[in-house]
């Protein structure tokens, strides 16, 4: 056994480390553990010293939520809840300070302490299944050693001769069953043999005795990673609130209130929405510039592509909405820099800048925008230059004048004399510094709010000495991400989900062009480190980082930039870890190690862990000084993101503020860099500017094109003074151009190139030559009558060839103009020239190395006319009632270099619907999926109840294996994805269109079994249909009182009210009639002869109750003949037959037999035919259960679709008598009383019937489902 500690710094999160714990928090545990540490008495038994941490830690830290108590012979444990039944999650083995005997030391782990606890984890493991361990802990109140539990399962329990032992010596099979055997004869010489290493976590709080007994607080800054050691977080792995999926529901409410707008429900989706009338304050922003907007009458001036909706008051609502998010965009923007500088500054508070007192108006707001951020120092006015000294100049695009202010309004159009009411459960009301009053002045309470909370980027550990919550970078891209999408419900994609497919994906291609570059045939990034590992000098590093300087990754969707924001981060860090990431000379950075924790990017020095921090001093001179060894860390940093922002990352967006939002967080990004050019006199005190990224995130449709990927565009260099260097230089120079008007004419002369590709490729149309050929003919035609031969056709025929001729040239000018001018085209995004980085020398389209991201879920049939233009991009993947991000799927092929890399999470509908048929044949067909991992039923957004799965697959051919892997709800945790992915991994192969279902090898085999054994249903001779749907239930349903009611008015009334069942009205083997009625006013059968109800004339009473709903069910677009009449039904008769009924909607199968003829409601499916008992049996059975689970698609709320798409493809062998006739007496027996007894009986006999194993029975028993 090898055996390797790490100190406590290195065993937190480092995420985690970054988080500021509460001054109170921190002074309750040090009292606490002073008290601990002085009740202890070296001489006491165990158990008095057992009782002392247990207080400890229920005290200070799990009390109420989490149980700690003794647990059998374990010392102690902690619960994953608040009681006994809840798993166990950390295991104590606690000994005296004096029992040196039977503890373990750094060098000697094997003694009786680790004997016990080996014990205590394979009790808990084996024999109680718990999945829930994190942490153990052998402690002797000074001296900790804590190991992690997934150590603990690789060496212990997933060691077959360990586990075997054990096994025997719990069941009598070893000559003793004491626990003396067990240790010394079991555990002690498998420790002695054990060639892996053991690594724990080992400190000594005798270590931090100095700083627990002082009463300086700036010493209690040596306790913060001792404190968050014991937390929850830490020993039970908990989620903690700095993901950056977690927003601060508090913020963003009174930030809404503050815009004028709300987040309201809208069926299962969350919107942000303008308020209904009666709530509108008119000093919020948007309802002051909307009275600006409609007063200056500036909709008359908005062209008609910035308009969006559909009335006047939809316009300028939008326009105002428009404005009001670039103006807050800007303020968060500047809220992240004050505080940013503040940071550098030691809380100088001379650099805050963003207060009332400072800006007093909305005048002094545009002037801090386009007078301050928008100018060098030494252009500014000289007041302005006086007064915003310590604001530096940040040649941002985000402080230019925007188009549509341009056109309308800026901020300073807004009337300053207006007040809002201070939002209900504003953060001004709490707190030291309570606001008194119910209104005020509108940007003074915007600027108090801001206040109220902590921008300051992390850098070091501290403690929050107030308790102000806070509002990092990552927090605002949601917030920007969920404003942005204010009318389409946004999914912002959690942070451990986009840190873990930009790993996997980014890593694929960088090893890939690597091996492409040198010919080398590394597998992994540690193979490409080993290679590298000998080639260090400047050259060579400097050589290394182009390689990865040229990797092109694009997100079609890119939304918020979040997927781009990871892949930096990513990038970064592979920098790192391939021992590449060196300042601009090539000089490697190596005395910091750079990581990713919870998706954010964290540095820290080698030597001690602490974390680095940019930290700025002023001279006496009044110039800053920066360490040499900070500023150069700081100055690769900064270089390295500006690089591979510039170089690497591109994103497109139908929405337009989404373009905007996503420039903004890559900005952010490099702002957490920014740094201050010193030493240079000339430059000296100003902040290093940010370069023009803009240019990479674009506003398109990435659906729709006019142009393919292949279209030629030689001639367009030929015919024009420009060539591709040119084009890509331009850009290239546009992204460094030093002020807004270098910007301005690099911008026009892009778009001079770009229009001139448009115009060839469109010149190049084959239509527009078949419309010259056909005008050709028509005046060919028309100029008959001039021939020299005299005339040679009737005039009535030439005037028929002639409108002949003008049919085609107007069908084709019509196809031609609804191109050029159709509204759907004018998104239209041209991946072949939009890009020039991914052009060649000669102009062609190259692709992209990867393509990441999140695409939109929309059904295609509810995109009407959108849909119609997709349809015609002749995607492989298109069905009209499949769902557009399957086009996004075939588009990532499309826009890939062959052979690289792309990874989507999405909805995972496609593995199995059958409109997922085409999308799974177009994978076998053109791309090698290489991993699969399907959320099924797991919740991976917050307020979106849609299933998801990760697919990475390589454009090549398929090479038939694919890593798959189903989360469960084992998984605690997305933080824990990599780990739970890594132990859950198996190999599937797909070889078809059907669907696709992720078996280990042992599930295959029973899947096998039932398939081989089974026929389909839909092969039997069966019926499945659904319940009555009437179009308006309110009508048409009625309880019993209603229909004691028609009955006693006209007793005829009675012949057409029938009982029926809802969904509720059914449970296995059960069924409870609800009392409720339908009036069956049928529509009649003509093939039957059946006539269709006359109700006004056969049933009066009946007819009066429905005209009360004439005119919701004339609105029906399911009626039958007359409005009082239900739709056509076609199998109207089997109701009255005996039939298995079930709701198509829930987590398990509830089959029931009906034997009175119940009619059902449209919620419910129903299935007439031959040996309904024996299916009866088949589908209620757990192995049932568990096949369809691999077959059929959920709700995404944790429900599966029982519909008969998928109930056609469960197999259930064809009965002989016998088999028959013992499963219709076990069902007679199930339908009298169901008996948990009988019910495993059937299920056994239905495992034998499939020839199950006992390891296969054991499996389908213990799935989760």
């Amino acid at each position: 056994m090898t055996i390797s500690f790490i100190d406590i710094k290195s065993s937190l999160n480092k995420a985690f480390r970054l988080l500021k714990p509460k001054r109170n928090d921190l002074n309750i545990f040090k009292s606490n553990l002073n008290t601990l540490l002085g009740h202890i008495n070296e001489q006491e038994t165990e158990e008095h010293v057992k009782i002392h941490l247990m207080d400890f830690l229920k005290n200070t830290y799990f009390h109420p939520q989490h149980l700690v108590a003794t647990n059998g012979r374990t010392d102690f444990v902690i619960h994953t809840g608040n009681n006994a039944q809840t798993p166990v999650a950390v295991m104590f083995e606690v000994k005296k300070p004096s029992n040196k005997a039977e503890m373990i030391t750094k060098t000697n782990l094997n003694a009786r302490a680790m004997h016990e606890l080996i014990l205590y984890f394979l009790r808990e493991r084996i024999d109680k299944k718990n999945l829930s361990l994190t942490s153990l802990i052998i402690t002797n109140i000074y001296e900790w050693y804590v190991f992690d539990a997934v150590a603990f399962e690789k060496i212990f329990t997933q060691n077959k001769d360990l586990q075997s032992a054990y096994r025997e010596w719990k069941n009598g099979q070893k000559i003793s069953t004491s626990t003396g055997l067990f240790y010394n004869e079991i555990v002690k010489p498998f420790l002695k043999e054990l060639d892996k290493e053991i690594s724990f976590t080992f400190f000594d709080l005798r270590d931090f005795q100095k700083s627990l007994k002082s009463n300086e607080q700036k010493n209690d800054t040596k306790l913060i990673a001792l404190y968050k050691f014991f937390t929850p977080i830490n020993l039970l792995k908990l989620s903690f609130t700095n993901d950056s999926n977690s927003l601060d529901k508090g913020f963003f409410a009174e930030l809404l209130h503050i815009i004028g707008l709300e987040e309201v429900k809208d069926g299962s989706r969350k919107v942000i929405d303008r308020p209904q009338p009666a709530k509108r304050n008119p000093g919020s922003i948007i309802e002051n510039a909307l009275s600006i907007l409609e007063v200056e009458d500036c909709l008359r001036k908005v062209p008609s592509k910035l308009q969006i909706g559909e009335s006047r008051e939809q316009k300028l609502l939008n326009l105002a909405i428009d404005l009001s998010i670039t103006w807050i965009n800007r303020l968060l923007f500047l809220k992240l820099l004050e505080a940013q500088l503040q940071k550098y500054h030691q809380e100088d508070q001379k650099y805050r800048f963003l207060n009332i007192q400072t800006i007093k108006d909305y005048d002094e707001l545009y002037k801090l925008f386009f007078q301050v951020l928008a100018k060098k120092s030494v252009d500014r006015l000289p007041a302005v230059r006086e007064k915003y000294r310590f604001v530096p100049y940040l040649n941002s695009s985000l402080f230019e004048i925007s188009e549509l202010e341009d056109i309308t309004i800026k901020i300073n159009a807004l009337d300053d004399n207006v007040d809002i009411p201070i939002y209900s459960n504003s953060v001004l009301r709490k707190g030291k510094s309570k606001i008194e009053g119910s209104t005020l002045n509108t940007l003074n309470y915007l600027f108090a709010f801001l206040d109220s909370y902590d921008f300051s980027s992390v850098g070091k550990e501290e403690i929050q000495e107030d308790n102000k919550t806070i509002i990092n970078a990552s927090v605002l891209g949601l917030v920007f991400e969920k404003i942005n999408g204010y009318k389409d419900g946004s999914i912002y994609t959690p942070g451990a989900i986009t840190m873990y497919l930009c790993k996997d994906v980014i890593r694929r291609s960088v090893v890939k062009k690597f091996n492409d570059n040198y010919g080398w045939n590394c597998g992994t990034i540690a193979d490409l480190r080993n290679h590298i590992a000998d080639k260090r000098n400047s050259c060579d590093v400097l050589e290394f980082n182009i390689v990865i300087d040229t990797l092109r990754l694009a997100d079609p969707a890119v939304g918020s930039g979040h997927f781009l924001v990871s892949s930096l981060n990513e990038l970064i860090a592979i920098k790192a870890e391939l021992g590449i990431f060196a300042d601009r000379y090539g000089n490697r950075i190596s005395d910091v190690d750079i990581t990713i924790a919870n998706d954010e990017l964290v540095v820290n020095y080698m030597q001690g862990q602490d974390f680095f921090d940019y930290q700025v001093l002023t001279d006496s001179e009044g110039k800053f000084k920066v360490s040499p060894q900070i500023q150069r860390i700081q100055e690769a940093l900064f270089d390295e993101k500006r690089k591979l922002i510039e170089n690497c990352l591109f994103g497109v967006d139908i929405n337009p503020n989404s373009v905007k939002i996503c420039q903004l967080r890559l900005w952010i990004e490099l702002l957490k860099n920014a740094y201050y050019k010193v030493g240079d006199a000339a430059t000296a005190n100003e902040l290093e500017t940010l370069p023009n990224i803009d240019i990479n995130i674009k506003q398109g449709n990435s659906l729709l094109n006019k142009y393919s990927l292949k279209e030629d565009l030689s001639d367009v260099f030929k015919k024009n003074k420009f060539g591709v260097k040119d084009y890509q230089l331009a850009v290239q120079r546009y992204k460094e151009a030093p002020n807004k008007e270098a910007k301005e004419d690099l911008r026009n002369f892009i778009k001079e190139i770009k229009a001139k590709f448009h115009e060839t490729v469109s010149n190049r149309d084959p239509r527009r030559k078949r419309l010259s050929e056909w005008r050709g003919k028509k005046i060919l035609a028309e100029s008959t009558n001039n021939s020299l031969f005299g005339q040679t056709k009737s005039l009535k025929d030439i005037g028929k060839e002639v409108a002949k001729y003008q049919k085609e040239i107007d069908k084709i000018s019509l196809e031609i103009a609804e191109i050029e001018n159709n509204t759907h085209y004018k998104n239209a995004f041209e991946w072949r020239f939009e890009f020039p980085e991914v052009l060649d020398k000669n102009g062609d389209f190259i692709g992209f190395d990867v393509i990441i991201g999140n695409p939109p879920y929309i059904q295609l049939q509810k995109m009407g006319s959108e849909a119609d233009i997709l349809q015609r991009q002749n995607y492989d993947t298109y069905v009209r009632t499949g769902d557009i991000y399957s086009l996004f799927y075939e588009q990532a092929i499309n826009l890939l270099k062959p052979d690289y890399y792309f990874g989507y999470i999405t909805s995972n509908k496609w593995m199995r619907a059958n409109y997922g048929e085409s999308t799974r044949k177009y994978f076998l067909k053109s791309t090698n999926p290489l991993s699969l991992i399907d959320f099924s039923g797991y919740p991976v957004f917050d307020s979106a109840t849609v299933d998801v799965n990760i697919l990475v697959a390589q454009k090549s051919p398929y090479l038939n294996d694919t890593q798959t892997c189903l989360i469960q709800k084992s998984l605690t945790s997305l933080e824990k994805l990599s780990d739970f992915i890594e132990q859950n991994t198996s190999k599937n192969v797909f070889k078809s269109g059907g669907s696709w279902a992720l078996l280990s090898s042992i599930e295959k085999s029973i899947k096998e079994k039932i398939e081989r054994l089974g026929v389909p249903l839909k092969d039997w001779d069966i019926q499945i249909n659904y319940g009555i749907k009437t179009g308006f239930n309110e009508a048409f349903i009625i309880n019993e009182d209603k229909k004691n009611e028609l009955v006693a008015a006209d007793p005829k009334s009675a012949e057409i009210i029938r009982p029926i069942l809802r969904g509720r009205d059914i449970k296995k083997y059960d069924l409870k009639f609800g009392n409720q009625w339908i009036i069956n006013t049928h529509n009649g059968k003509k093939d039957k002869g059946i006539k269709a109800i006359e109700v006004q004339q056969e049933y009066p009473i009946v007819f009066d109750h429905l005209k009360t709903y004439e005119k919701e069910l004339n609105k029906r677009l399911d009626k039958g003949k007359h409005w009082s009449n239900l739709r056509n039904c076609a199998y109207l008769e089997s109701f009255n037959e005996e039939k298995i009924v079930w709701i198509e909607l829930t987590d398990r199968p509830n089959f029931a037999l009906d034997l009175k003829g119940y009619f059902l409601n449209n919620t419910i499916f129903f299935m007439t035919g031959n040996h309904l008992k024996y299916l009866l049996g088949f589908l209620n059975s757990r192995l049932c259960e568990w096949y369809f689970d691999k077959i059929a698609a959920t709700s995404g709320a944790g429900t599966r679709r029982w519909i008969k798409m998928y109930i056609d493809q469960i197999c259930v062998p064809k009965p002989n008598d016998v088999i028959e006739s013992k499963i219709n007496l076990i069902i007679d027996s199930l339908n009298a009383k169901f008996d948990d007894s009988i019910y495993k009986d059937l299920n056994q006999l239905i495992y034998n019937i499939f020839e199950l194993s006992p390891e296969e029975v054991q499996l389908i028993n213990d799935a989760e489902l």
